[in-house]
């Protein structure tokens, strides 16, 4: 019987893609260097900051210092949080039935705290969500099963009685490591279909409310 249900937050809860390609965006027209679109940067923000630079500055990245444009990206996006971030579609309908439903509902995002906790007070639909748990509340982050089994104990509920919803690899890795039922969230920022079959999830929601099914 499932108890809870888990999320991850960029890529799954909240489509945070254009106000963090418009972080790295300022941060290459402060170089001098073209604007790159959503295409590009949207399948590399689970990946963290590192990514976007990598997609964002592709080979003139070995021109710059890494940590001043992680820097730099970090401080425009820490100053614009929520300028374009919004929950996607059937995501508020979840929530709503899943608290119909007496299922609990935690966050366990390698988003750091300092982004995190204040991007939530700006969401609605998830500023009442109070088990979260993020990149850097412990000494290890996912793939690690740690921070789920955390989300857990917060909820008052065991491992196996959750089911962990996420857009990457990492997600379905420290789900299956937490004995918890892994679920890929297919409308995320998924690499491909194709990558993302081969991580081998236990579900594979095309969108939100299609985890209703499997409760």
């Amino acid at each position: 019987m499932i108890k809870a249900v888990l999320f991850d937050l960029d890529g799954t809860l909240l489509d945070t893609s254009d106000d963090l390609g418009a972080a790295l965006n300022h941060v290459l027209t402060s170089k001098q260097l073209p604007k790159v679109s959503k295409s590009v940067y949207s399948s590399a923000i689970s990946n963290g900051v590192a990514a976007l630079l990598e997609v964002g500055f592709g080979d003139d990245l070995a021109r710059f210092d890494k940590q001043q444009l992680r820097q730099a990206v970090l401080d425009h996006y820490q100053d614009n949080l929520a300028v374009h971030s919004h929950c996607f579609a059937g995501v508020a309908e979840l929530l709503s039935n899943l608290k119909a439903r007496g299922i609990a509902v935690g966050i366990m995002t390698n988003k750091p705290e300092f982004l995190t906790f204040p991007l939530l007070t700006h969401i609605a639909e998830l500023a009442t969500i109070e088990a979260v748990v993020c990149g850097d509340t412990l000494k290890v982050a996912k793939p690690h099963p740690e921070p789920l089994l955390l989300v857990a104990e917060k909820l008052g509920v065991a491992a196996h009685e959750c089911i962990y919803v996420g857009d990457a690899e990492r997600d379905i890795i420290a789900a299956k490591s937490a004995n918890m039922i892994s679920a890929a969230a297919m409308w995320g920022f998924i690499p491909s279909k194709q990558q993302a079959l081969a991580w081998q999830a236990d579900l594979y929601l095309t969108n939100p409310m299609a985890l209703l099914t499997h409760i």
